[in-house]
C-alpha cells in the first residue's frame, strides 16, 4: 500500500512538471523557442498568491483557493508582456540571441523578487482543506486529487483547442511554416501571443498546485522545477502535448519513488540520467517526430 500511496504522490508531482512542459512544448512547437523564464512565471505566480491571500478580504472567510484567478491573470499578462517586450523584436534574429534573451529575463525576474522580497523563503497557508479520500485502503489527500485531475481536464481541453478551433488550427499552421502562413492570412504576432498566453495560465494553475503542496516560497523556486518541466517535455518529445504530460509523470514519478525508497539525494540525479538515456535511445523523445527539412 506504500508503493501505491508513493505512485500517486509521484502522479501528483508529475502532474505539475506535465502543466509547466505544455508551456515549454507549445512555445517550442509554434514560436521555436526553448523559453528557459517560464519556469520563473511559476515562481511570479508563487508570489501573486501571497499577496492576495494576505489581502485584507481574506480576513473575513473567503476560500484562500480563490487566489487561482487573480493568478492565472497575472501569469498570463506576464507571459503577453514578455513576448511582446524581449521577444517579439528578436523574432528574426539567430537562435542563440533569443536563447540569451530567455536566460537574460530569468535572472532579471529572479533578482527583481530578490530586491523587493528579499530571498529568505515565506510561508503560504494550505490553500485546500485537509481532507483526504480513501478507497481499498489508500489514503490520497484532497490536494492529490485535485492536481490530477486539473491535469487531466486541462490537456483533454487543450488538445480539443488546439485541434478544434480556428485559432488552435492557425497554431498549427505556424508550427508548420511560419511564412506560408503569413501569405494565406494568419496573424502570426496574434498566434505567437496568445501561445504565450496560454503557456503561461497553465503556469499559473502549475504554480497554485505547487504552492498547495509545498507550502513555501522564494524567488529562486522556479529554476530547478522549470528544468525539470524542460526535462519532462524533453523526454516526452517536446512540440507534443500528450509527449509533455507523459514526460512530466513519468520523471514526476521516479523522482518521488526514488526519494522514498532510495534516497533523496539522489532524486535529481536519476532524473536527469533519465534524459541522458532517453536522448541517446530516441533523440526526439518518446513521442516526438523526426523532423525533416527540404534542401
Amino acid at each position: 500500500m506504500d508503493f501505491i500511496s508513493q505512485l500517486f504522490n509521484g502522479l501528483q508531482l508529475g502532474s505539475i512538471y506535465a502543466l509547466v512542459a505544455l508551456g515549454y512544448t507549445m512555445v517550442y512547437g509554434i514560436a521555436k523557442l526553448i523559453n528557459f523564464a517560464h519556469g520563473d512565471i511559476i515562481m511570479v505566480g508563487g508570489y501573486t498568491v501571497f499577496l492576495v491571500i494576505n489581502l485584507p478580504i481574506f480576513d473575513k472567510g473567503f476560500p484562500l483557493w480563490l487566489s487561482i484567478f487573480p493568478t492565472i491573470i497575472a501569469c498570463t499578462l506576464l507571459g503577453i508582456l514578455i513576448e511582446r517586450v524581449a521577444y517579439k523584436p528578436l523574432r528574426n534574429s539567430s537562435k542563440i540571441s533569443l536563447l540569451i534573451t530567455t536566460i537574460g529575463v530569468s535572472l532579471f525576474l529572479e533578482n527583481l523578487f530578490v530586491k523587493i522580497f528579499t530571498s529568505s523563503a515565506k510561508p503560504i497557508p494550505a490553500l485546500l482543506p485537509d481532507m483526504s479520500v480513501s478507497f481499498f485502503g489508500i489514503h490520497l489527500s484532497l490536494s492529490t486529487l485535485i492536481t490530477i485531475i486539473v491535469t487531466i481536464v486541462l490537456t483533454s481541453l487543450l488538445n480539443l483547442f488546439v485541434s478544434k478551433s480556428k485559432l488552435g488550427k492557425s497554431m498549427l499552421a505556424v508550427s508548420e511554416d511560419t511564412g506560408a502562413s503569413e501569405l494565406i492570412g494568419i496573424n502570426v504576432d496574434r498566434v505567437m501571443t496568445m501561445t504565450f498566453a496560454i503557456g503561461s495560465a497553465l503556469a499559473g494553475i502549475a504554480s497554485v498546485l505547487y504552492v498547495s503542496t509545498y507550502p513555501q516560497i522564494q524567488p529562486f523556486m522556479g529554476s530547478m522545477l522549470g528544468i525539470k518541466a524542460f526535462t519532462a517535455a524533453v523526454v516526452g518529445g517536446i512540440g507534443s502535448i500528450p509527449g509533455a504530460v507523459i514526460g512530466g509523470l513519468i520523471l514526476g514519478i521516479i523522482e518521488i519513488l526514488t526519494r522514498a525508497f532510495l534516497s533523496s539525494a539522489y532524486a535529481d540525479a536519476i532524473v536527469f540520467l533519465i534524459l541522458i538515456v532517453v536522448l541517446l535511445v530516441k533523440p526526439n523523445g518518446l513521442l516526438g517526430k523526426l523532423e525533416k527539412e527540404k534542401v
